[in-house]
């Protein structure tokens, strides 16, 4: 069930709303969230490039994409390509539409960028992420396991 909803770029009042979903989204970096956050306000930030949020009714943002602008991703043909850093909606408003919204508009942002392709990816655990990738059209290009050594 689609609900009303406005997809906009984030604006310095979301800061602690955005905050939290991308402490939601990845707890491991959450000391460095709000010193990102300033920074992209700044403009000191190299990416992401654009943040759209959706927002309910209430202008309350529920969800957020992050963009920017890669040289190279997996499986992409093209040297510009869009691609999606994050993609956020609070579990209590998933499965109404807002994140096939935001991605809609991930894909007009790219567009709009001269890009010809929009890029993502996810851990291999998150068959959700997966699975809501597949729906919205994206193919899957490439598994990948990385590997680290403390030396």
């Amino acid at each position: 069930m689609a609900q009303a909803m406005l997809i906009r770029p984030v604006e310095r009042a979301d800061a602690p709303r955005w905050e939290r979903m991308r402490m939601a989204l990845w707890p491991d970096a959450s000391a460095s969230h709000g010193s990102d956050i300033a920074r992209f306000f700044s403009g000191d930030l190299k990416e992401p490039l654009a943040v759209l949020v959706a927002c309910g009714g209430s202008g309350v943002p529920l969800g957020f994409i992050e963009l920017s602008i890669r040289s190279r991703a997996e499986g992409c043909a093209t040297d510009r390509v869009a691609f999606v850093e994050g993609w956020y909606v609070e579990p209590d408003h998933r499965r109404r539409g807002i994140g096939t919204a935001l991605m809609r508009a991930a894909e007009e942002w790219g567009r709009a960028s001269r890009c010809t392709e929009l890029g993502s990816d996810t851990q291999l655990w998150n068959e959700s992420s997966i699975d809501a990738h597949k729906a919205l059209g994206f193919e899957e290009v490439e598994r990948l396991v990385a590997f680290r050594k403390a030396l």
